[in-house]
């Protein structure tokens, strides 16, 4: 069977010029500031850019009804106005997320503006803001649009990594995507637990994907699970218990099916002969 590598694509260079700058810009100016009035600020004036097409000023008319539509989303720019679920979670670090959040709801809004599609700039962009958002991000991370985290402090990406579109990662507890791992779209990778008597009652647990692991479509991997190095899960399985080196697992729950070695050995079998091919009459 053929391979293939992911190809190296490039916008213009006018357009790459633009983006990177854009990119470089706002690296920096999260660097510097790290209050969240600061932040707020800075993410509501380029969302009013991005989404409304013009800069963020003048004053709001809250006496016309007709106007209250436009009014809600322009308020709704500013993180400072929003609420997001993670909020709401008894064991969230507030202090450490307020400085976060502005840059989460950047994240979003991106994610639902027309340009989120724009590939190219889409990973650029979700890895400058995983630099200030995640507990670590590593080198050439790809991220596409609509991937999810939760508090965002307790992740870690690292080199080489590949999150595809509406990825679920919760790191509520301690979440390590490790070297060169790849998460296939919509799968979720969970590192808390709900006691199943007292849902308020929250265990974190630390999970590890890799490296070098494939999570494929819809796949689930649930709090405290390591999927270990060059280990597969197949789709819509869930992983409860840990899937070892060099394993391929699915089902539901997850079992081995095999190891890397053996569907190798299978595949490069010569003395097994191809089943006899069926002729189908001609009926030209």
């Amino acid at each position: 069977m053929p391979r293939y590598e992911y190809r190296d694509l490039e916008p213009s260079r006018e357009a790459k010029e633009v983006f990177t700058r854009w990119i470089e810009y706002l690296d920096e100016e999260f660097t510097k500031h790290k209050k969240p009035a600061l932040r707020q600020e800075l993410v509501r004036d380029n969302l009013h850019q991005l989404l409304l097409g013009r800069p963020h000023g003048g004053r709001l008319n809250f006496t016309l009804t007709t106007e209250l539509p436009f009014n809600v989303l322009e308020l709704s720019l500013d993180p400072a106005n929003v609420t997001l679920e993670p909020e709401y979670y008894g064991d969230i670090d507030a202090k450490q997320y307020a400085c976060l959040k502005p840059l989460i709801w950047f994240w979003h809004m991106f994610d639902h503006s027309p340009v989120a599609l724009n590939h190219w700039l889409g990973f650029r962009f979700r890895a400058m803001l995983g630099k200030h958002i995640f507990k670590s991000i590593g080198k050439n991370v790809k991220i596409f649009h609509g991937v999810e985290f939760s508090y965002g402090y307790n992740l870690t990406i690292e080199d080489d990594c590949v999150i595809h579109k509406y990825v679920m990662l919760d790191d509520r507890g301690e979440l390590i995507i490790k070297k060169g791992t790849s998460i296939s779209d919509y799968a979720s990778v969970y590192s808390h637990a709900h006691d199943p008597i007292d849902s308020r009652v929250v265990e974190h647990r630390k999970t590890e994907i890799g490296p070098g692991a494939r999570l494929t479509y819809h796949a689930s991997v649930m709090a405290g699970v390591r999927v270990g190095e060059d280990a597969m899960l197949g789709a819509m399985s869930v992983a409860t218990k840990e899937v070892g080196d060099h394993v391929i697992a699915g089902g539901v729950p997850a079992k081995q099916l095999k190891t890397k070695d053996e569907a190798t050995q299978f595949k490069d079998r010569s003395d097994v002969p191809a089943p006899e091919r069926q002729v189908r009459p001609n009926c030209d």
